[in-house]
């Protein structure tokens, strides 16, 4: 009985502790948002006001889509690389059959949503049934979807988005753009549906371990497939914003998503081998990697620096919120105190 009680109160330690580092991990991000904000002046006063902060949450809100849906597929231990074409996907019928009117317009965007979500189920269909590994079968269906995009388009995407949707992505209220108020509520949706709902503990079960989720009831196959379904319907939607933002859809409008759609939830302190995710994280994540990338861009940095300035951001950041770096930093405490 002893034992018993013993082996509880070390699970009770362990979930404690990675609930700190969790929580450590997600305060520390928004800091360094902050930071790079508000330090961004003393690189260009045009830098660090309040318009560079709406706009970093303007344009952060297409990558703190996508990095939902990555964010579930990366928690079942996968990976999804079908995003880039995805989007281009969600931009290319949205453009399409709109035609520039409202017409349809309410079931246009809900079949888009379905067709992007049955692409995404026959990749974990291949991934859970056949076998076929994440990297592969997603890699695969990117480059069909793309190939698909391309022959159907003959090289050129036509058609405008609809008038409503280019004026919600104009418009304001109360000086803030209507796109950072859908991010918002978008990120109470996200995070209650994957941190406080049902649905994200059998798939937080499920990333921990798919043998012992199997035997307390869970459809394993069943919920990796639904992640890649909402991870493919995640970057739809993002490619129909985007085309609206843009006034119209390209080939190659999703190839800017795809990496960092991985990073920000890396970065965000969710483990690459699953299991653990947290989407306050991936939310800060994708603000880091906006914010980083609009200063460069607004200092005048070639695409290829801008990469390599990411790239290195991005590493120094993983370093910093390494567990580790936590265990040194709560035992530092412990002594001074």
């Amino acid at each position: 009985m002893n034992q018993s009680y013993s082996t509880a109160d070390k699970q009770d330690t362990r979930q404690a502790q990675r609930f700190s580092s969790t929580s450590i991990a997600v305060l520390t991000i928004y800091s360094l948002v902050v930071l790079m904000i508000f330090g961004s002046r003393l690189v260009s006063p045009s830098l660090g006001g309040l318009s560079q902060l709406m706009t970093v949450l303007y344009l952060s809100s297409f990558l703190v889509i996508c990095a939902f849906g990555q964010g579930l597929v990366i928690m079942v231990r996968g990976l999804d690389l079908s995003v880039a074409s995805m989007i281009t996907l969600g931009g290319v019928l949205s453009t399409t059959f709109m035609q520039g009117t409202n017409e349809g317009l309410y079931f246009i965007i809900p079949g888009i949503l379905l067709i992007s979500a049955l692409v995404g189920g026959i990749s974990g269909f291949g991934i859970t049934r056949l076998s076929i590994p994440p990297f592969i079968m997603t890699m695969a269906m990117g480059l069909i979807v793309y190939s698909v995009c391309l022959g159907f388009t003959e090289g050129t995407p036509r058609g405008f988005p609809a008038p409503i949707l280019n004026a919600f992505m104009q418009s304001k209220v109360f000086g803030v753009a209507l796109p950072i108020l859908l991010m918002l509520i978008l990120i109470v949706i996200f995070t209650t549906l994957q941190s406080y709902s049902a649905f994200g503990r059998k798939l937080n079960a499920v990333g921990n371990n798919p043998d012992a989720a199997n035997i307390a009831g869970i459809t394993v196959k069943r919920m990796t497939i639904s992640a890649y379904a909402i991870s493919a319907a995640c970057s739809a939607l993002a490619g129909v914003l985007l085309a609206a933002y843009a006034n119209g859809a390209t080939l190659r409008m999703g190839d800017d998503y795809l990496l960092p759609s991985i990073a920000a939830v890396v970065v965000g302190g969710s483990s690459i081998l699953g299991g653990r995710g947290n989407f306050l994280g991936t939310v800060g994540g994708a603000l880091l990697l906006t914010t980083l990338s609009s200063m460069l861009s607004a200092l005048g940095v070639g695409q290829g620096w801008k990469t390599v300035l990411e790239g290195v951001v991005i590493l120094v950041a993983l370093l910093m919120l390494r567990e580790q770096v936590f265990a040194s930093l709560q035992s530092m405490f412990k002594r001074s105190s």
